[in-house]
Order: C-alpha cells, then sequence, then structure tokens
C-alpha cells in the first residue's frame, strides 16, 4: 500500500495508558490521513501539509535555527536545495543532539530518534550539485528542532511534513469510562533477573471478566496485578555501549494473565527503564571527507580530501555517536581511500591574433600600430581574456619609427616689458630648433637663418640730469627665463645746485657707466613657442600665411600646461590689394564675344588666347595660384 508506515504511539500525560499500534496511513489520491487502533477511538481523516523555506545572505558562523517540527508530523523532508558547505544539523525538544549536533559532524546514514527513523543523506559525488536532506516518516514523538551549521553564504533550505488536524483523546482517570481500584495501593519488593531486590508498586483491583466462586457468599473475591518485564527494545547499535529499554507489561499475579494498563499502579511510568547493551567497541573505519575543488581552471590539474581513521567510542539514546581518530593500522593502511586524484573542468582556451598590424599613428617620427587578439575557446567562441593565460597573450601595440620628421627653428613670444624704463630699450624672446617637435637639437641643425633673440623698443624721453647720472636697474625684460635689464644714464651739469641735463657728448670724456645686463628671475615652466611666418599664399586679392605654435617647458619638452586664452594666431591673411593687370599694348580682344570665350573656358588653347588676349589674360590673374 502506498504512503504507509507503522509505529507504536503512546498516549497520555504522564501515565501509560495503553499500547496502541497506530497506523499513518496516505492517500496518494486524496492526502487523508486517518490513524487506526485496537481500543476503538475516533479519529479525524483529514491533515494538514506545512511547507516552509528558509533563505538568508549572510549570517554569522555557527547554528542557526530554521523551524520546529512539532510531535505528531509524519512525512518530514527537509532539503538543501543546492550543494554548499553548509551542514543541517537536529535537535531534540530537550536539546539533545540527534544529528550534527555540538560541532561534531555525522556520517550519513540512518538515524532512530524520537519515535521514527530518520534518513541523513549528503551527496559526496564530485560533480553533485545536490545539498544535503534528512527525510522520516514519522509519526514524532517529541517536538524536533531543525538546525542550520552556517558556513557558506547564500543557505536556502526547503522543509515540508504532514499534521493531522486532530489526535486521538484518551480517557481521563475519573471518567466512566476509567477502570477504578477496588483496594488500596500496596508497595512490595521482587528480585529482578540479576538477583538483586527491585522495589514494584501492585495495585489490587477486581477483573472486569471475574466471576465469583461461591456467590452465596457475601464476601468480594480480591484479584491482585503487577508489573512484568516482558523483554527489551532492540539495541541502540551493534557496538560501543548502545541502549536498549525494557518493555513493561501489567499482568494478573497470581496466573500471569496479561491486563489492561490501567489495572496497575502508574506510579512505575515515571522511572525510565534502560540498559546497556553490545558494550564491545566498534571496528576503526576510514572517514573519507569530500573533494576539494580543482585546482586549475582548466586543462589538468589535481583535487584532494581529507582521509582519517576514526572509531566510535560511544552511541547515545539519541541515536547520535562519538567518535575519536585514531592510528592508521586500526582501519588497515593498505585499504586507505586514495587522498588525491586528478581532474579536468574542461580544456583551456587559446589566444588567437584575428589581424594584421595596423598603420602606424604618425607620418613620421616614432607612433604606435595595434592589432587585434582575442581568447578562443575549443569550441571557436570568443571567451573573456582572464580565460587565457595572460603570460602568453602576444602584443596588441608596438612602437614603430617613420623616419625623421622636419627640422623648424620655434620662438617663445616676445617679452612685454621693455628692458628701459625711458628712451631706447630691448625686449627679447627665446629661439630653439626642433625635430620631431620633441627633442632640442644643436642651434646650426635647422636650415635658415636663425631667427633674432632681441628687438628694441621705445619708453619715451628719459629725465634729464647733469653729469653722467644712472638711475635704478629698470625691471627684467622678461618675468621668466633670461632678460635683461637696463637703466638710464645722463650728462647732467650741476650749477650751484641747479642741475641741467646737456648733450651727453659733453660727458665724452668720462668713463660711461653699462646701461644693460643680463637678468633671470626664475624659469618659465611653461609658454607658447611660434615659428615664422610662411609666405603668402597669394600675391594680391587676400591670401594668408601660417605659422607653427607649440606648448613648452623650460627644458623645451612638449606640454598641455600652456595657457589656452594665450595661444598665438597660427593663421593670419596677407596680401589684400586686389590684383591689377598689366596692360600690354600688343594685348587686345580681336573679336567683341571674348566674354562667351571665357565663359566656355577656351582660353586654355593658344589660338583663343591670342583672339582674346585681354579677357584671357584677366581671368589668369584673377585665378592665381596659391604658393605653397
Amino acid at each position: 500500500m502506498a504512503g504507509l508506515w507503522q509505529q507504536p504511539c503512546y498516549l497520555g500525560q504522564g501515565r501509560v495508558l495503553a499500547l496502541l499500534h497506530s497506523i499513518c496511513l496516505l492517500s496518494p489520491a486524496t492526502g487523508a490521513l486517518s490513524w487506526d487502533n485496537a481500543v476503538g477511538l475516533s479519529p479525524l481523516e483529514q491533515f494538514e501539509v506545512v511547507k516552509g523555506n528558509f533563505s538568508r545572505t549572510f549570517l554569522h558562523v555557527g547554528y542557526h535555527k530554521i523551524t520546529e517540527i512539532p510531535a505528531g508530523a509524519c512525512n518530514i523532508s527537509i532539503q538543501e536545495t543546492k550543494k554548499s558547505q553548509n551542514y543541517l544539523a537536529l535537535l531534540s525538544q530537550r536539546g539533545v543532539s540527534i544529528i550534527n549536533g555540538n560541532w561534531l559532524i555525522n556520517r550519513p546514514g540512518i538515524y532512530a530518534a524520537l519515535g521514527t527513523h530518520l534518513t541523513y543523506r549528503r551527496p559526496n559525488e564530485i560533480r553533485s550539485r545536490n545539498g544535503e536532506s534528512i527525510t522520516a516518516p514519522g509519526p514524532l514523538t517529541e517536538d524536533l528542532h531543525v538546525y542550520l551549521i552556517y558556513q557558506q553564504p547564500f543557505p536556502t533550505v526547503q522543509y515540508e511534513y504532514s499534521m493531522p488536524l486532530n489526535r486521538y483523546l484518551a480517557p481521563e482517570p475519573g471518567t466512566p469510562s476509567a477502570v477504578l481500584p477496588l483496594a488500596e495501593t500496596v508497595d512490595f519488593s521482587y528480585p529482578d533477573d540479576d538477583g538483586n531486590t527491585k522495589q514494584s508498586i501492585i495495585k489490587e483491583a477486581r477483573h472486569p471478566n471475574q466471576v465469583p466462586s461461591y456467590p452465596t457468599v457475601n464476601s468480594e473475591s480480591h484479584v491482585t496485578y503487577t508489573w512484568m518485564k516482558t523483554g527489551h527494545t532492540e539495541c541502540s547499535t551493534t557496538c560501543g555501549t548502545g541502549k536498549h529499554q525494557v518493555v513493561w507489561e501489567c499482568v494478573e499475579k497470581d496466573s500471569q494473565t496479561a491486563v489492561p494498563a490501567d489495572f496497575c499502579h502508574s506510579a512505575i511510568e515515571t522511572t525510565t527503564w534502560e540498559e546497556d547493551c553490545n558494550i564491545q567497541p566498534c571496528p576503526a573505519y576510514w572517514d573519507v571527507g569530500e573533494w576539494s575543488e580543482c585546482s586549475r581552471r582548466c586543462g589538468p590539474g589535481t583535487q584532494h580530501r581529507q582521509v582519517i581513521c576514526r572509531q566510535v567510542t560511544d552511541v547515545h539514546a539519541s541515536g547520535t555517536e562519538t567518535s575519536v581518530t585514531v592510528t592508521s593500522e586500526l582501519c588497515g593502511s593498505s585499504d586507505m581511500p586514495v587522498t588525491q586524484s586528478t581532474c579536468q573542468l574542461k580544456i583551456c582556451s587559446q589566444w588567437d591574433i584575428r589581424s594584421e598590424w595596423s598603420p602606424c599613428s604618425v607620418p613620421c617620427g616614432v607612433g604606435q600600430r595595434t592589432r587585434e587578439v582575442v581568447c578562443v575557446s575549443n569550441q571557436g567562441d570568443v571567451d573573456d581574456d582572464q580565460e587565457c593565460n595572460m603570460n602568453l597573450k602576444p602584443d596588441t601595440i608596438q612602437n614603430c619609427d617613420m623616419g625623421l620628421c622636419a627640422r623648424s627653428w620655434f620662438t617663445s613670444i616676445w617679452s612685454q616689458r621693455c628692458s628701459a624704463e625711458c628712451g631706447r630699450g630691448s625686449r627679447t624672446r627665446s629661439v630653439v630648433c626642433l625635430m620631431d617637435h620633441v627633442t632640442n637639437l644643436p642651434l646650426d641643425s635647422c636650415e635658415g637663418e636663425r631667427p633674432p633673440e632681441v628687438t628694441s623698443c621705445d619708453s619715451g624721453p628719459c629725465q634729464n640730469r647733469l653729469e653722467w647720472y644712472t638711475g635704478p636697474w629698470s625691471q627684467c625684460s622678461t618675468e621668466c627665463g633670461n632678460g635683461t635689464q637696463t637703466r638710464s644714464v645722463a650728462c647732467i651739469f650741476n650749477s650751484d645746485g641747479q642741475m641741467e641735463v646737456v648733450d651727453q657728448l659733453k660727458c665724452s670724456s668720462l668713463s660711461k657707466p653699462i646701461t644693460a645686463q643680463p637678468c633671470r628671475l626664475k624659469p618659465c615652466g611653461v609658454q607658447w613657442y611660434v615659428t615664422e611666418w610662411s609666405a603668402c599664399s597669394r600675391t594680391c586679392n587676400a591670401g594668408f600665411r601660417v605659422r607653427e605654435v607649440r606648448c613648452l617647458a623650460d627644458n623645451i619638452v612638449p606640454s598641455d600646461r600652456c595657457d589656452p586664452s594665450l595661444i598665438p594666431e597660427s593663421r593670419e591673411e596677407c596680401n589684400e590689394q586686389p590684383c591689377v593687370a598689366e596692360i600690354d599694348p600688343l594685348c587686345s580682344d580681336k573679336y567683341h564675344n571674348c566674354m562667351v570665350v571665357v565663359q566656355a573656358r577656351l582660353c586654355v588653347y593658344s589660338y583663343y588666347r591670342s583672339v582674346c588676349c585681354a579677357s584671357c589674360s584677366l581671368v589668369s590673374i584673377n585665378k592665381e595660384p596659391a604658393v605653397t
């Protein structure tokens, strides 16, 4: 019969009322759950399915409670949705460990506890993706507490069990259906199986089926009932000191006939009758851990697992075991499982060059060129670069030398201040010869005449004084870099305190002080440099000329830190005067419709140029080619 299991159920609160052989039936068609027993109590044939899900992102490492499954639950299923480094754990309502308690991880197997058998599975296959699971048919005799031992983020656990909507209601003592005692309760002693004296409790009562032997006699016959040991349950383990429970039965003392439990005193129920069994030590066994991840993401690699020789030392009443690590000789070193294995998750991807080198990035000098290199899987698909060996990746960029570029003179902007505060002075600028606009060459490497570095300037008339008089030095002609500072020199005639400036020729016999000297306030840092203007593109009718502009630092290295608002013009118009044709008296139009010849562009032919000389010459002037 599908969905059928049997389990003894002990009913009552604080005393044994009956030993019922109950059956938990689950109908696949209707989902009805029924309870049947030998005493005719009324069942309710409906049940409730309880489902839940435990999901978190991050938790503290340790035990975390998932749920409590109440007593009486059947069809219990606890499932980890995916394989992880977490573990499921079960504890009884009193906190006794059943599976994976007290930081001891049990082996997968079947554990007897809480009136049922719990099957613990932990997949150990290398490629398995299934998580741990615990199942039990039930019904539970106590509440079951479910925990998660958290070690890895994102745990997800699903659980499900069935609960009857009602339980059997046993009659309480003192109700009409209960059996009432007919005599006082007395104590007596009796020897047990080992010859020791045990204190037991008996109770006299009249058997409901007993008939008096002498009905004419007024006195009533009395029968004595007592508890009798009739056997014991199966040992909780086959080795390592297990436990089994003694089975007691209420019997008539004289005839040893079994009677309902109500006939005996209930005080014996409060005592747990338990005995040790199978005290011999368990054989050692190899405890095999799970395989580690493969040492390589692709290609041949290795994986490891832990193998420990362990021996069970004690088996608890809840079905849990205590084991210790022992020497490998007890397990047999020759039979030790392998701890290392080869593995290969996939074939490694390879680098593939997809294009030739691109043209150089510059027409002259040193530039760069590139090519496309991709990582390709063994299926031909393009992967991320991390899937290939980055140490073996071919170059995707390299330098290229296109030869020397033109050499040009570059000059800085003229200084803004004149070297003399009055009279004639000078302004200065820097001149450099550059190749590739980067390298500072010797000054004789550029072609053409070197541009001048000093030009004259006039700051207006100076105040005149008699005899030679030197004024204060002017400010440096440049705010940075090499400059010049000057001072005024005057021939002044002093007469009785009256000073009058006279011609410097009158002071020519005196040694004339110097009027200029070099100066340098600070390095310029960066400044704009320009070349000389090119020739005008046209000789008339508004042409243009150009020059190169570069931002350079003190060491003549290109820079981008110059002020963009101060950048000099690199192009300007020139020769804006209109073109004037030189009149040749021998050049004239011989026909009145020469404009038609011009419009038809026939002036390129010598015949038309001769017969329409004036018109064709005018067109040639207006279309003067640009000067390059």
